[in-house]
Formats: structure tokens, sequence, C-alpha cells
């Protein structure tokens, strides 16, 4: 499966900074000091209602994480799946009369649409649940040869018991992981389960859906948490350097993906740190597929809206934070990307330097996009109303703007 193109990053003088990120393992922020090439791996959509704004704001985050390492001079090696196989996408194409995989297909190509006007950068792998299946399938031989998966009519179980880490990416409790469990997408009330919480491998075939050829496991398709396994395990390793996505992932999906893995490998842990983005809200209620509250990146498009004011629509709100998609919100983004590009298409201006030495510290501090927001407003309000001499200034805002925070003046 293909990525999207990839926008310039323009070069920066100077060094950034080394990351400073909230880990949800440890509940507080760590230094990240990844090596010439740091690696992190980020769950993508399950190709139905793509690309709404919870999924704009989330990808926005993680791509920041990415510009701040290049601005480090070092490379990064990011990877990203596509649930292109899954109960919720089966779900939508049998309500809607449309073939499952011309529907992943169309909202895969619209996510990818999505992310290059958001100038979102791609990543180097872009791996779809289907084309993974061949490496998939041995992995869970694995865990039941070794005896952590068992066998339930057919399907095939991971026993959370089987990983002595277990419960050290999110620290929940047993009701609350249960209740999770129940909330997205596990079966905790299934009868004969060694564990309620225990999650699917291999979900034996069903009449009148998918499958795939399973080896020794029987025809069928995969659980969701061995998917992404699969593929960061293939393509970055363990110990890899960020374990990326929504807070709805912590758990079941971090956590049972963590466990799959150290089960595996023998080795811990599966990601150094565990990062995870806030929910975006509509009217009060966190935006959803199952309730439909959903504003898109393509309509707003549509509408005319420039894609730089989505961006920093996003970017107006901290990544862990949780916040509301509003009129205003939009409003005040576009207002001060007006004020910006007046500011920078000017002759010359304020000496630029001090800012993007802001910037970067802003954004090695968890991410910290309003402090970076408000220094470039400073500068933008000086430009205003004193002007400047420095007739590389507002080349170097723009530069600065785009290279870190991927917003094009």
């Amino acid at each position: 499966m293909h990525a999207w193109p990839a926008s310039e990053v323009p070069a920066l003088p100077g060094k950034g900074r080394d990351l400073r990120i909230h880990d949800t393992a440890t509940g507080g922020r760590v230094t990240l000091d990844p090596g010439p090439v740091a690696r992190i791996y980020v769950c993508g959509i399950t190709p139905y209602d793509a690309t709404h704004l919870g999924h704009a704001a989330t990808y926005n985050a993680f791509d920041l994480v990415q510009r701040v390492w290049l601005d480090t001079k070092r490379q990064v090696h990011y990877v990203q799946n596509v649930t292109d196989v899954d109960d919720p996408l089966l779900e939508r194409a049998v309500r809607d009369g449309i073939d499952w995989t011309g529907l992943a297909e169309r909202e895969t190509s619209l996510f990818r649409e999505d992310m290059t006007a958001l100038r979102i950068l791609p990543p180097r792998h872009f791996i779809g649940a289907v084309e993974a299946i061949p490496g998939i399938v041995p992995l869970v031989e694995r865990l039941r040869d070794m005896g952590a998966a068992y066998e339930l009519d057919g399907d095939i179980y991971f026993s959370v018991e089987s990983d002595r880490h277990f419960g050290e990416v999110s620290h929940y409790d047993a009701e609350v992981m249960r209740a999770l469990s129940a909330e997205r997408g596990g079966d905790p009330d299934r009868p004969g389960k060694k564990n309620p919480i225990d999650p699917m491998l291999w979900m034996a075939a069903r009449e009148g859906e998918p499958s795939w050829d399973g080896g020794s496991l029987g025809p069928g398709r995969p659980g969701w948490h061995i998917e992404c396994v699969a593929i960061a395990l293939d393509h970055l390793g363990m110990g890899f350097d960020v374990q990326g996505g929504g807070s709805d992932l912590i758990f079941p999906h971090h956590e049972m993906g963590a466990s799959h893995a150290h089960a595996l490998t023998g080795e811990h842990p599966f990601a150094k740190a565990y990062v995870h983005a806030g929910m975006v809200a509509l009217h009060g209620q966190k935006m959803s597929k199952s309730k439909g509250n959903l504003v898109f990146v393509s309509t707003l498009r549509r509408e005319g809206v420039d894609p730089a004011a989505i961006r920093l629509s996003l970017l107006a709100h901290h990544y862990r934070a949780d916040w509301e998609w509003t009129d205003q919100v939009l409003q005040e983004a576009v207002e001060r990307l007006g004020r910006w590009r007046a500011a920078v298409s000017r002759p010359d201006g304020p000496p630029a330097d001090a800012l993007v030495e802001e910037i970067r510290d802003a954004l090695a501090d968890d991410l910290d996009t309003p402090a970076a927001l408000a220094a470039v407003d400073r500068w933008a309000a000086l430009q205003s109303t004193e002007g400047g001499t420095d007739e590389g200034a507002p080349g170097v805002v723009s530069r600065a703007v785009d290279a870190l925070m991927g917003v094009a003046l």
C-alpha cells in the first residue's frame, strides 16, 4: 500500500532540541534520545468515515514529533497501518450496500488526500492489515505453540496472563479494563475464555465474511492488536522510540499489543514511550463514528477552508488536551493565518533568530504548540506595529513555521 507525497521540509540554521514528551506508561515526561534514526509507529485508520478532525488531530501530533526529530538532524523511520478489514468496516459496508474492499479503498484514498492537504509527512511504510496477513499468521501460531494463546470454538485468543508486564501501559484496574474491552471491540462476556479481557488473535471464518488462509490456524482473519504488532516488529523491531495514537487506544489496543510483543520476543519494552493524543468533541460529545457527530477535513476543504487554517486550529490546542471544535475555533485560526501571512509578506521585519529558538523550545517541551503559536503571534504583532530592518527575517519565520509546524505561509 502506498502512502502520500511528502511536502518539502525547509532546512533551518542551527539544531533542534531533544524531545521531552509525556509517556503514558510512566505517567510522566521522558526525554527521547533516539539514535541517528528515530523509530515511531502510529496506529492508522479503520477506513470508513475518514478523515474526521479527531483523526487529523492525532496525525498532526505525531507529525510534530517527526518534525522535531528532523530538526535534530536525525532520520525518521515512521510506520503506520491501515486496518482495512475489521468488524466496523464490514458492518458499514453492509449498511451502505457496498463492497467492503471498495469502501476501504475509497476512504483510504480520501485519507491520503487529506493528509497531503494538511502537509502531514507520510510514513516510510504504510501497511494494510490485509497485506500483513502472511506475517501475522506465523506470529499467532508461535503464540499458540508456546502456550501464550488458546483455542475457543476455532478462534484463537491471547492469554494476558502470559505476559508479566501486562497492565504496565495503561495501569487500569480489572474493572476498567473489562468495561473498556466491551466498549472497544472486545468480547469479555464470551463463555469459555480464560480471562474475560483476553483478546482475539485469529477469528475463524464466518459465513458471509472475508477470510484468508491461516495455515494451521484454519481459514479466518486476524485480530486487531496482532496486526499492529506484526507490522511494527517487521519494520521497526522491539524497543522502538514511540508508539502513538489517540488516547482511546491506551486500552485495549496498546496494552494488548505490548503484551503480544513481550510474549513473542521475551523482550521488554515494546516501545520506549507510549504517547497519546486527546479527543476532539463536537456539541459536547467526543467525535465518534458511532455517534455520527463528525467534522470531516474533506468537507471543510470543499467549503473553501484553507488547509493551513485547519492545521492552525489543531495546533491551537495542546496535543494531549481534550477539546471541542467550534466555528469560533476555525475563525480564530483563519484570522491568525491572515496575520501571519501579512507579516511574512513584507520585505523586512524584526529579527527572527530568537523566535526560531522559542518555537524549538516550545515544541521540545511536550509539543507545546500553544506556546509556539503565541511566540509567532508576538513577532507578527511587532511586525505590524513597529516593523523592522532585517531583510531576512520574514523568510526565516516562514521557513520555521513550515519546517517545525507544517504550516505553509
